[in-house]
């Protein structure tokens, strides 16, 4: 990073310091997540898949209250929709992972299962590879390697089929998962692709977690710390997450249980609310998981973890909601459609991480500029983006850095 200051003199006496892609020495970061709406959804449903790929985050299926979907809208990294080829089956229920340059979407449920697999790639062009060995829904995708994987699900019966894609779309099918079970979630952390908690055909909720390396090689690392179903999984850092979930016919979960890159799992700090049908997605050293239901209310509320696995607490939801899907793109984290029991919504909340800034302490009516206008301050202390790229006009003083 280029670390240039030029110091000139201006007229009336000024000194002009000019800063290009300047890194000060003492850089913090701002409070607060950044939090907006971006243009909705082409159409409001929920039981959506979300993944991302390349520069897109893309939205796929779903139910807008009286019709299966197919429609696909992708957001760039700019947050401009487009929608691209839709789905060749609208459906509901179906699950996403991403590999190679290819976002895929598979299975779901219209009144009976599918196996259908799309695939995006990066340039959003649509193609259908080889479909699933079962059709199945409510099941859980996860990337790991050069495969993306598909695991458990329902279609009249639960499943412990696993399907893995690599980059080329071929399909294989590694070893079934150790439990068949629906409503599971799945992340990635280091070397493996994990599938957590799900419902089985005895009706329990499952504490139960199946590992696959990049081999494709199945473990059984330690359960979570609550069984549960329709729980959310979220990949940060040097750790795979999963939060909340419906853990008993009128209970639920807060509970987040983390596992690092050698499937040691900890325990988290709860949850604000305990909730199932949340969503998870990452940016940056963060994981958030949003909105969800506890069987009488909706929640607007996010839950944050860092890469220190502490909670943080952003804004709310601009929509309270459960069943919605979540991806990144750039420098976000975008929160889906979703349902509130009535309403079939298509907003869409973006977060943007804590971005660092640094504190420079000048004269008052020091003139400076590092966003599209130059400014007087008015107190001794401003707050800008870093790097500094812009410039600081005084005549007299001292300029300094925190």
């Amino acid at each position: 990073m280029a670390e240039a200051i030029i110091s000139r003199r201006g007229g009336s006496g000024e000194v002009i310091v000019e800063f290009d892609n300047f890194m000060p020495s003492k850089v913090e970061l701002s409070e607060e997540f950044m939090h907006s709406t971006p243009t909705a959804l082409s159409v409001g449903r929920d039981r959506l898949a979300g993944v991302s790929i390349g520069d897109y985050a893309l939205f796929a299926g779903g139910y807008d209250g009286s019709s299966y979907r197919s429609t696909v809208d992708a957001y760039n990294i700019s947050l401009t929709r487009s929608t691209p080829t839709v789905l060749s089956v609208g459906r509901r229920r179906l699950a996403g992972a991403s590999v190679g340059d290819y976002a895929l979407f598979a299975g779901g449920y219209t009144g009976s299962y599918w196996n259908t697999v799309d695939a995006y790639h990066a340039s959003l062009v649509r193609s259908t590879p080889t479909v699933l060995s079962a059709a199945r829904a409510s099941f859980a995708g996860a990337s790991v390697g050069d495969y993306a994987l598909f695991a458990g699900g329902y279609s009249g019966s639960y499943r412990s089929t696993v399907d893995a894609y690599n980059t080329s779309l071929t399909r294989s099918t590694p070893t079934a998962l150790s439990v068949a079970r629906d409503t599971l979630a799945g992340a990635s952390v280091g070397d493996y692709a994990l599938f957590a908690g799900g419902q089985d055909s005895s009706y329990n909720y499952r504490n139960t977690v199946n590992a696959y390396d990049t081999s494709l090689t199945r473990s059984t690392p330690t359960a979570l710390s609550v069984g549960r179903r329709f729980l959310a999984g979220v990949s940060i850092s040097d750790y795979a997450l999963f939060a909340g979930g419906r853990s008993g016919s009128s209970s639920y979960s807060n509970a987040v249980d983390a596992y690092d890159t050698s499937l040691t799992r900890s325990t988290l700090p709860a949850l604000s609310a305990a909730r199932y049908w949340l969503v998870g997605a990452s940016v940056g050293d963060y994981a958030l998981f949003a909105g969800g239901y506890d069987d009488s209310n909706y929640y607007d509320t996010v839950d944050v973890y860092n890469a220190s696995l502490v909670r943080l607490m952003p804004t709310a939801l601009s929509v309270a909601r459960g069943e919605s899907a979540g991806a990144s793109v750039g420098d976000y984290a975008l929160f889906a459609g979703g349902s509130d029991g009535s309403n079939y919504y298509d907003t869409i909340d973006a977060y943007a991480p804590p971005v660092p800034e640094a504190r420079l302490y000048m004269p008052i009516g020091t003139k400076y500029k590092f966003g599209e206008s130059e400014e007087t301050a008015t107190t001794n202390e401003i707050t800008v983006p870093v790097p500094l790229t812009g410039y600081i006009k005084f005549k007299n003083g001292v300029i300094r850095n925190g």
